[in-house]
């Protein structure tokens, strides 16, 4: 098993190099050679087990293929359950049980622990470059938190991210800097992707990507999909359908390559904000990056989707592509409705980028559709206090991770949205 660049020009590559290299050469985003079937049946057992059934076959020729157990069993240690909403086949798939309460603590913890067993022990320290709109710096900050051998520098739009997301970002120090660029999640992106793609410059620093551009963020994150999926089927014998909250498309292109694997996952339709790249997309018009709006779901306010290739490379053409996913987007106003009747339509509290998933869980309820679907809640509430608070008339106390991380001190370093500035910061870092 290979993997190959969306792309098309760089040599078919090792799932090890792929790994370590986060971006491909060409600039492309690395995708498996073909998207494997599940070798075995999987059982109702726990969510790492899961994971490590998920992998396996990727992993097969890998250095990490005998620690891969133990990979999972450090990424996976905390549930992704699924649980029930107030309506009959309404379901909610919990993923911010992790240590920064968000979804993407499981690929994080599972990049680092990749990484960090394909490192050589004289190997000079690799950084870990990495753009957030919220949720993804905090989570990468945690996984590489103190690890022999890695540093971490987060880029993150500075007043774009609510004031708790802010403070997980630049909480960490020792091997951990968080940079707050003047300008949105696409220039920071774009400044990150630029690094990853400058040879002179990981000659001098060694570079790698935690982004969802990251191989060894796409492939794990399918395993919550394929455990939520199996085990419903297990119990009530039919597909179960999702319904994505996405920016910048990774955890949708999970979902796909869990369905793709065979999981009984029927139809994938995907919730953005006002930030409409990809409803316009997939209602027939051309494909075209937008000016990134500022919204209340802040983690999705991406107006270029990265993964977009990733999508479009498993497809034949736009028209099978647009047969496959649908996307809706949802403005504040109704983000902000959502949340406010929640507790009394759901029987629960969401964050902001939940309540785009339970509006659209409604409007299909609205339109007649009794299929199974399940939300994807991708954060805990609590880390939009001041957003979620005022609507739901009390206080939504933070789980005890998030707590401890806003009792610590945090600092974050200004940065224009400049290619050359960051080129400078880390050469000087890495002096």
């Amino acid at each position: 098993m290979n993997f190959l660049s969306t792309r098309g020009n760089t040599p078919p590559t090792a799932i090890d190099q792929a790994l370590v290299a986060g971006l491909a050469p060409d600039g492309g985003l690395y995708v498996p050679e073909r998207i494997l079937p599940l070798s075995q049946p999987l059982k109702a057992e726990r969510l790492a087990d899961t994971a490590h059934t998920v992998l396996a076959a990727y992993f097969e020729h890998s250095r990490l293929r005998e620690r891969l157990a133990e990979i999972c069993e450090h990424a996976f240690s905390f549930d992704a359950p699924l649980r029930p909403l107030s309506r009959p086949d309404d379901w909610l798939l919990e993923l911010f049980h992790g240590p920064t309460a968000a979804f993407k603590d499981y690929a994080a913890r599972f990049l680092a622990g990749a990484l960090a067993g394909l490192r050589e022990a004289d190997a000079p320290p690799t950084t870990i470059l990495v753009a957030t709109s919220g949720d993804t710096g905090a989570a990468v900050a945690a996984a590489f938190h103190r690890r022999p051998g890695f540093e971490v520098v987060i880029l993150y739009p500075d007043g774009r991210v609510s004031p708790r997301q802010a403070h997980g970002l630049g909480c960490w120090g020792d091997n951990v800097r968080a940079l707050r660029v003047d300008g949105d999640f696409d220039a920071c992106q774009r400044l990150a992707k630029q690094a990853l793609s400058d040879e002179a410059l990981r000659a001098q620093r060694p570079l790698s990507s935690a982004n969802s551009i990251s191989l060894g963020r796409l492939l794990p994150q399918a395993a919550y999909y394929a455990h939520a999926a199996a085990g419903h089927y297990a119990e009530r014998g039919e597909p179960l359908n999702f319904i994505v909250p996405t920016g910048n498309l990774g955890n949708a292109c999970a979902a796909f390559v869990a369905k793709r694997m065979g999981l009984p996952i029927g139809e994938i339709v995907l919730a953005t904000n006002a930030n409409d790249t990809l409803p316009r997309y997939f209602a027939g018009a051309d494909y075209l990056a937008q000016p990134t709006r500022a919204t209340l779901a802040n983690a999705m306010d991406v107006g270029a989707p990265s993964n977009f290739e990733r999508l479009r490379h498993w497809h034949r053409d736009d028209a099978e592509l647009r047969a496959a996913v649908r996307a809706v987007g949802v403005d504040d106003a109704t983000i902000t409705e959502t949340i406010r009747s929640a507790p009394q339509r759901h029987g629960i509290v969401p964050c902001p980028h939940t309540a785009t998933g339970l509006h659209l869980l409604e409007t299909l309820r609205g339109q007649g559709d009794e299929r199974p679907w399940a939300v994807v809640a991708t954060a805990h509430p609590a880390k939009f206090d001041s957003i979620v608070e005022p609507l739901v008339g009390h206080v939504v106390e933070p789980p005890p991770a998030l707590a401890e991380s806003l009792a610590r001190p945090a600092s974050a370093e200004p940065l224009p949205a400049d290619y050359a500035a960051l080129r400078e910061r880390l050469l000087a870092d890495g002096a």
